[in-house]
């Protein structure tokens, strides 16, 4: 399975460009000699800085072309699509964050509801060869049994972002059935790395520590039943997405549609997790590291573990994720120490 290449002669079009996921494939892309149009409405859901620093990075390359632009106006995406006629579709446009979707539910129905019903009117409208689109692994919502496999029952989610990613697979499975739209819908497992989102806690009890701040810890300090999370590296997504965007899905079950889990298959305890970026920071700054630390109860939306049964996508494309969460944090830890200037 290791001679899935990239095709260097079609055009890409990425949704979500300077976002995290969006920034890295898109890279990976051009590093390859890809065409690519990358769409981001660059939102101040997080530091507009660091979107601005991933931008800069990709407007080196010629073979690059940005619109700063809203997917939920659909005018726009369709003059788009009719300009450039992208053969491959990546959307990773969307409002992220399970706890914000509590404070601001109506930019995650724009975004992530009529932002992607747009992307699919324009695939039906511009026959792509694939749309590979961001589900998340918060479907499975606080189902008990893992690891989670693409086949469990996944009709009880316990935040509008996970019931609009839910929604998104069902939209793509209708749209692929009726206008024969070769999709494929990935579930991510919390993905983590150099140039990541600040609102991820890895992130955010790095900026934390520095501040001189505690960190809140939503595990109500119970060790033996801590939260479990299946944390995935950025460089194996990117491994990951790019084998699968040459690998367009056959017609099975009457849509050519289909989902995969894309995760570590290695949950971790958030203590061990913590342990771990305690462990990378001390490295990086040459002294011992060790947070402030605050016990607090669970918050909704939360689930007690994620983790990611990946046989399904081992089998479509023979690959699975093989960093370890000390090399991956380590990486995140020589990053932040540099791009912030910390002492």
């Amino acid at each position: 399975m290791n001679d899935i290449t990239i095709d260097a002669t079609k055009t890409y079009l990425i949704t979500g460009a300077s976002g995290f996921i969006g920034f890295y494939l898109t890279k990976s892309l051009l590093d390859k000699g890809c065409r690519v149009i990358g769409i981001d409405n660059m939102n101040d859901y997080y530091d507009m800085n660091l979107k601005l620093a991933r931008l800069e990075q990709l407007k080196l390359y010629e073979q690059f072309t940005f619109a700063k632009e809203d997917i939920s106006d659909k005018d726009i995406l369709v003059k788009i699509f009719n300009e450039y006629q992208p053969h491959i579709v990546v959307n990773l446009a969307a409002q992220a964050g399970v706890r914000y979707s509590i404070e601001n539910p109506d930019v995650y129905i724009q975004s992530n509801l009529i932002g992607f019903y747009n992307i699919l009117e324009a695939c039906r409208d511009y026959p792509v060869d694939h749309l590979v689109y961001a589900s998340s692994s918060s479907v499975y919502g606080a189902n008990k049994k893992v690891p989670f496999e693409e086949t469990d029952f996944v009709d009880n989610p316990v935040s509008l972002y996970a019931s609009t990613k839910k929604s998104n697979e069902l939209m793509a499975h209708t749209y692929s059935h009726l206008y024969d739209i070769p999709a494929t819908g990935l579930r991510f497992f919390t993905v983590y790395g150099p140039m990541g989102r600040p609102d991820m806690a890895y992130f955010g009890f790095t900026d934390k520590f520095f501040a001189d701040e505690p960190i809140k810890i939503f595990n109500n300090g119970d060790f033996e039943n801590d939260l479990y999370r299946d944390f995935t590296y950025i460089d194996d997504i990117v491994k990951g997405v790019e084998r699968l965007l040459g690998t367009p899905p056959n017609n099975e079950k009457g849509a050519p549609h289909r989902v995969f889990n894309i995760g570590n298959n290695s949950p971790e305890k958030l203590m061990t997790f913590i342990g771990a970026l305690e462990k990378a920071l001390s490295i990086a700054l040459g002294r011992e590291v060790e947070f402030n630390k605050l016990y607090e109860p669970i918050k909704p939306g939360d689930v007690p573990a994620t983790y990611a049964s990946t046989d399904r996508l081992y089998e479509a494309i023979g690959f699975k994720p093989q960093t370890t969460i000390e090399e991956g944090l380590q990486k995140f830890a020589d990053w932040y120490v540099k791009y912030y200037h910390v002492k």
